[in-house]
């Protein structure tokens, strides 16, 4: 396996999905690890699923330069140096950070096609109290992923 994409934000799910990649591939470390975070721009509501990429383009280029977004990208930060620190200091290398703003499921995904993974890991819960109406992001991008998906717990 050459290249894997990890799923990271504040969540347990997240620490899960990193501790599961370290014991997986310990003995023989993937050649580039791509850790990936998604800000989400529109918060917590249950419309958040409902908006199309018109309106998601809009609502990113109305918060470039905003208060808010200086706030997302610092938070953006520290998951990303977070989960680095720990793979760093068991030894991984060839570490890229990526930060995408929109529908997590949708960015994972594209993100995954984009760098060429060979597979994607992701906790298999997050904090998310709507996940029982609108399924989860876990269980959305396992569902939607043309290569394989490893949930962690």
């Amino acid at each position: 396996m050459k290249k894997v994409l990890i799923a990271v934000d504040d969540s347990k799910g997240s620490e899960a999905a990193v501790c599961t990649f370290i014991d997986l591939f310990s003995s023989n470390w993937p050649e580039t690890v791509v850790l990936l975070h998604i800000q989400k721009i529109e918060g917590r509501s249950l419309m958040d699923e409902m908006l199309g990429d018109a309106e998601m383009s809009t609502l990113k280029e109305t918060l470039k330069g905003t208060e808010y977004q200086e706030i997302l990208d610092k938070k953006a930060e520290k998951v990303i140096s977070y989960h680095r620190k720990l793979l760093e200091e068991k030894g991984v290398g060839g570490i890229i950070a990526l930060v995408r703003e929109g529908h997590p499921a949708d960015e994972i995904l594209t993100a995954a096609k984009e760098e060429g993974s060979d597979l994607i890991i992701i906790g298999s819960r997050s904090r998310r109290m709507h996940n029982l109406l609108m399924g989860s992001v876990s269980k959305e991008v396992a569902t939607r992923s043309d290569i394989p998906v490893l949930l962690a717990k």
